[in-house]
C-alpha cells in the first residue's frame, strides 16, 4: 500500500515550507479513499460510555453540545444541522489507527489521535481556532472549509464552544473524498458539511508551557533528594516575633538553589511524559495468556505488534512504554528502534534477541501491551 500523503510534496519539504508556517491544500492526498469507518460503525462507538464522543447541532435557538454517550435516535435526526465527533477513533478500529501511522514523518511523541467526524448537510462546530497541527482528510461527501488569520479573537456570548463572533476568512476551498487541507495553529477555520460527509482529523499535541513545567514539577518531586534540615544556629532576637526575616528567606533560597537537573532529566522526563497513555485508555490482558515458551515460539514465527493503544518512545539508550523506563539488553537497542518506529517485529528479528530482552516482551503480552502478530 502506497503510504505517501503530501501529494508531490517530500516529508523534507513539507516540513520546512509549511509545518506550524502556512496552510496547504493538498488534491487527492489518498487518492480513492471514502474513509476507514461506516456512518454505523461511527453511530455505534459514539453510544458507547467507553467512548469519548460529541453531538453539536447548530438551529434557530443557538448552538448546542451534547457528550457522550450518545442515543442513537439523535444520530438519525435530520431537523437542524448537526455532527457527531468521535475522539481517538484510532483507539478503536486497526485500519483507521494503520491510516494515523502514515502521518509518521511528523515524530510520534508529537502525535495526538485521530479523530472522526460525520455530519448532514449544514453540520459543522463553527468558525474557531486550534492551538495545534491538524491534517483535515476527507472521507465520503463533500466539506467546505473556509480559512483565515486573524487577531480578532472575540467569542460568541455563552456558546457552549469557542466560536469566532466575526470570522473573517481569506481562503475558501470544498474538498472532495481524498483531499486533505493542512493547517498551523492559529489559523481560524470553519468546515460546514454539504450533504452527508466525514472527515478525519489527524491532530499533533501541543503541550503549554505551563502544562510541561508542572508535569516537570511533579517527576523532579517523585524523584526528589534533598538532605539536611532548616537550621538558624546564629538566630537573633527581633521585635515582632510575626514577621518572617530577610535571613530566613536568604537560608531557604540557599537550600531551594541546591535544586537542580540535567539534559538527561528532562529527556527521561519526557519519555515518562510523553508515553503516557491518555486517561481513558485501558489495556486488556490476554483471557489466556501464552507461556513463556509458547510465546517465544509464536513470536519467532509471526512476529510481535504493538497493541494500538501502546505508546513506545525511546531517547539516548533509553525505551519508555507507556509511561514507564524499560530495563532492555542494550545489545537489542537496534531492533528495537526499529519496533518503537514500525510498531511491528518480524519473527526473525524476535528470534535474533537476547533471552532477557524476550522475557520482558513476553510481559507485555502478558499485559495487553503487544501481541503475536496475526
Amino acid at each position: 500500500m502506497d503510504t505517501h500523503v503530501l501529494g508531490a510534496l517530500t516529508p523534507k519539504e513539507f516540513l520546512s515550507t509549511y509545518w506550524q508556517k502556512q496552510p496547504l491544500l493538498i488534491r487527492q492526498a489518498v487518492p480513492g479513499f471514502t474513509g476507514s469507518v461506516t456512518p454505523e460503525r461511527l453511530f455505534e462507538l459514539a453510544c458507547d460510555a467507553d467512548v469519548e464522543s460529541r453531538l453539536v447541532s447548530h438551529g434557530p435557538e443557538g448552538w448546542t453540545v451534547t457528550h457522550g454517550p450518545q442515543r442513537m435516535k439523535s444520530l438519525r435526526r435530520k431537523s437542524t444541522p448537526w455532527t457527531v465527533l468521535v475522539q481517538g477513533m484510532n483507539l478503536w478500529d486497526a485500519d483507521t489507527d494503520a491510516l494515523m501511522r502514515r502521518f509518521d514523518f511528523i515524530p510520534q511523541s508529537r502525535l495526538d489521535d485521530l479523530m472522526v467526524s460525520y455530519a448532514i448537510d449544514g453540520g459543522g462546530v463553527g468558525p474557531h481556532f486550534d492551538d495545534y497541527d491538524v491534517f483535515l482528510l476527507q472521507g465520503i461527501g463533500q466539506r467546505r472549509w473556509r480559512i483565515g488569520r486573524q487577531a480578532d479573537r472575540r467569542l460568541v456570548e455563552d456558546a457552549p464552544l469557542k466560536i469566532l463572533a466575526d470570522f473573517q476568512p481569506e481562503y475558501d476551498w470544498i474538498l472532495e473524498p481524498g483531499d486533505m487541507l493542512y493547517l498551523p495553529p492559529e489559523w481560524a477555520h470553519d468546515g460546514v458539511a454539504m450533504g452527508e460527509c466525514m472527515t478525519y482529523s489527524i491532530g499533533f499535541r501541543s503541550p503549554s508551557a505551563e502544562e510541561l513545567v508542572r508535569e516537570f514539577l511533579e517527576y523532579l518531586q517523585d524523584r526528589l533528594c534533598m538532605d539536611g534540615l532548616y537550621r538558624d544556629p546564629d538566630l537573633k532576637s527581633q521585635r515582632n516575633s510575626a514577621r518572617i526575616s530577610d535571613d530566613m528567606i536568604d537560608r531557604v533560597g540557599a537550600m531551594i538553589a541546591r535544586l537542580h537537573w540535567s539534559r538527561s532529566d528532562v529527556g527521561d522526563f519526557l519519555g515518562h511524559y510523553l508515553s503516557e497513555p491518555k486517561a481513558n485508555v485501558f489495556f486488556e490482558p490476554p483471557a489466556e495468556p501464552l507461556s513463556s515458551r509458547q510465546f517465544s515460539a509464536r513470536a519467532s514465527r509471526h512476529g510481535l505488534a504493538l497493541d494500538r493503544r501502546s505508546i513506545l518512545l525511546y531517547q539516548g539508550g533509553h525505551f519508555y512504554l507507556n509511561g514507564e523506563r524499560q530495563n532492555l539488553d542494550a545489545a537489542d537497542a537496534p531492533a528495537l528502534r526499529e519496533f518503537a518506529h514500525a510498531r511491528r517485529l518480524d519473527g526473525a528479528t524476535f528470534k535474533a534477541l537476547s533471552g532477557p530482552t524476550r522475557a520482558h516482551l513476553h510481559e507485555w503480552h502478558e499485559d495487553g501491551f503487544a501481541h503475536v502478530a496475526d
